[in-house]
């Protein structure tokens, strides 16, 4: 298999076999980085048939994804592209192949964009909103969902972002304004989405504030040079929700 469908989990024990099994459908190999689970995720994922690199404590996604980038640009050389999904089936791992595709077309970068009207609850539109038509103005982009977590790479991108990525819930940010800061060839395909969980109010708004903060940050040194060094600040304070699954 020339794809690899890379799944950061953390206490997914109820949907990762789901997953797994329907990655395998789609003739991707299905890699989990189970980061430090404290319930079954570990076990059902090996009984499921999929590769299982283990944190022995929750570091976060962004930790999770550079642990499984690495394992892969190590162990799979034949592999040209992954894919990284969600274990908790709030993305359609049958969408997969359609980020594939962008890759095999010459796209360095491919991210979902969701049906806001369809399939996203208000909540999470405002917030997206704020996220995307910040991102664009400071970036000079035109991206119509800027904070999607179903993301593609070719292995040149996944080998940058093996040396790249940090944080929790702020990794897709990380990420895609690493690639337009890099110049790379991004390509957005749509996606379907549901919302298993809902986030308590406190850890929404810790969440929100951090990507916020991040996109602000990034998006002012990128443009205008300004490096105004406040998220790293306010996340050692802990006010910020940074980790997350």
């Amino acid at each position: 298999m020339d794809t690899v469908a890379l799944i950061p989990a953390y206490n997914e024990e109820r949907s990762i076999g789901k997953v797994i099994l329907q990655v395998k459908k789609e003739r991707i190999l299905p890699i989990v980085v189970d980061d430090g689970s404290t319930d079954r995720t570990y076990e059902i994922a090996r009984k499921s048939g999929a590769v299982v690199i283990r944190h022995k404590v929750n570091k976060g996604k962004g930790e999770a994804l550079k642990t499984g980038f690495k394992h892969i640009i190590k162990n799979c050389r034949d592999v040209k592209y992954v894919v990284v999904i969600d274990a908790d089936m709030q993305y359609d791992p049958r969408d997969a192949p359609k980020l594939v595709k962008a890759l095999k077309e010459g796209y360095d970068y491919v991210t979902g964009y969701r049906n806001w009207k369809r399939d996203v609850p208000f909540r999470h539109r405002f917030a997206n909103l704020i996220w995307r038509v910040t991102f664009n103005l400071l970036f000079g982009t035109n991206m119509k969902d800027t904070n999607c977590g179903y993301i593609g790479l070719n292995r040149r991108t996944m080998k940058m972002m093996s040396k790249r990525s940090y944080g929790g819930y702020i990794i897709e940010n990380v990420m895609l304004a690493h690639v337009v800061e890099k110049g790379l060839k991004v390509k957005q395909v749509p996606v379907k989405v549901s919302y298993p969980h809902r986030r308590d109010v406190v850890k929404g708004s810790r969440f929100f504030l951090g990507c916020l903060i991040f996109i602000v940050e990034e998006g002012l040194r990128f443009r205008f040079g300004i490096d105004l060094k406040l998220y790293e600040k306010i996340k050692r304070t802990r006010i910020i929700f940074t980790k997350g699954k």
